[in-house]
């Protein structure tokens, strides 16, 4: 045999080796009972959604996948339980937009660290938000909204359904990047919140589309523009804050992540059977009947935009001195 060509036929067995002993890790994965953490009592939509990918992946890997919910601290009691699991895979935690707000939010508080000690694995799936207002307020689109609230100094409020939630920050990032004066209502979730909209107590406020849907179809409340940076598939075609205000963009999250230094080829075990598990007909049916965008985004992907998204409410935090009991 010439040697270039067996330098040739020994490359490929190196490289069926590697690609046989990569699946074998993942293969004898996992070892048993898979624990999920829900950061939030059951019943709401982070629940609902875990619930279904969870019983899909139990399926799929022929072991039980237990729901333990872990409500508590702004969605930090459960993530640190993740933090603090052994890095073998077999606790799964799932984290929302918080996840991203929490550092800069509760810098004295957070007991983990939320790049070093935790893996990204994906995000599921994206609920997209949107400004909405009471139906008599005197404008219709956000140049209207800026011009109204510029026209009217310290007149302007907005309603959230707390401190410290995405919904509260998407305010303070559109008063940062408008330059007008709103104040800021907290309630004590979106429910009250949405009712005193409705009631023209407040003027407007950032809510889930899915959410703000019914309202908005009775007349109650106007749609002034979604927060998304381009047009999602799944809703009708509002325009976007992203038009006036270029790079807005505020979004929510469904995630999944486990213990920093699980091996890497039980990440992407997770990742793939998961994002297959989204692109079941009836599971994608599912969830897009929630008003979900099934995402599936690898690691790689979904590390960078938590980063991001750390550096981007890290700078509204600061900027607004927003400081939580």
């Amino acid at each position: 045999m010439k040697p270039e060509k067996f330098l040739t036929c020994l490359a490929c067995l190196c490289t069926l080796s590697l690609g046989a002993a990569m699946p074998a890790a993942a293969q004898a994965y996992p070892k048993g009972a898979v624990k999920w953490i829900v950061p939030f009592p059951p019943g709401g939509p982070t629940d609902i959604v875990g619930r279904i990918v969870a019983q899909q992946l139990q399926e799929t890997w022929g072991q039980p996948v237990l729901v333990e919910n872990k409500p508590g601290a702004g969605t930090m009691i459960g993530t640190d339980a993740v933090a603090k699991s052994a890095p073998d895979g077999q606790t799964i935690g799932m984290v929302i937009t918080a996840h991203m707000i929490n550092p800069a939010l509760n810098p004295a508080t957070i007991p983990y660290d939320t790049l070093k000690d935790l893996a990204h694995v994906t995000q599921l799936v994206t609920q997209h938000l949107v400004l909405v207002a009471n139906a008599s307020v005197p404008f219709n689109s956000v140049k209207e909204l800026i011009a109204h609230a510029k026209a009217h100094p310290g007149k302007l409020n907005y309603a959230s359904p707390g401190t410290g939630t995405s919904a509260h920050l998407a305010g303070e990032l559109l008063k940062n990047e408008s330059g007008i004066d709103m104040g800021h209502v907290p309630y004590k979730g979106s429910g009250p919140a949405k009712a005193d909209l409705v009631a023209g107590r407040v003027d407007v406020m950032f809510d889930v589309y899915h959410s703000a849907k019914p309202l908005v179809e009775q007349g109650k409340l106007k749609v002034i523009a979604l927060t998304s940076e381009r047009q999602p598939a799944n809703i009708k075609d509002y325009p976007l804050l992203a038009e006036t205000i270029p790079g807005f963009n505020v979004t929510s999250l469904f995630g999944l992540i486990v213990r920093a230094g699980t091996p890497r080829s039980i990440v992407d075990r997770i990742q793939a059977d998961t994002a297959r598990i989204l692109n079941k007909p009836e599971v994608r049916a599912r969830l897009e009947a929630l008003g979900l965008e099934i995402v599936g985004s690898t690691p790689e992907q979904f590390e960078s935009f938590v980063r991001a998204e750390l550096a981007k409410w890290a700078k509204v935090i600061k900027a607004a001195n927003i400081k939580v009991d």
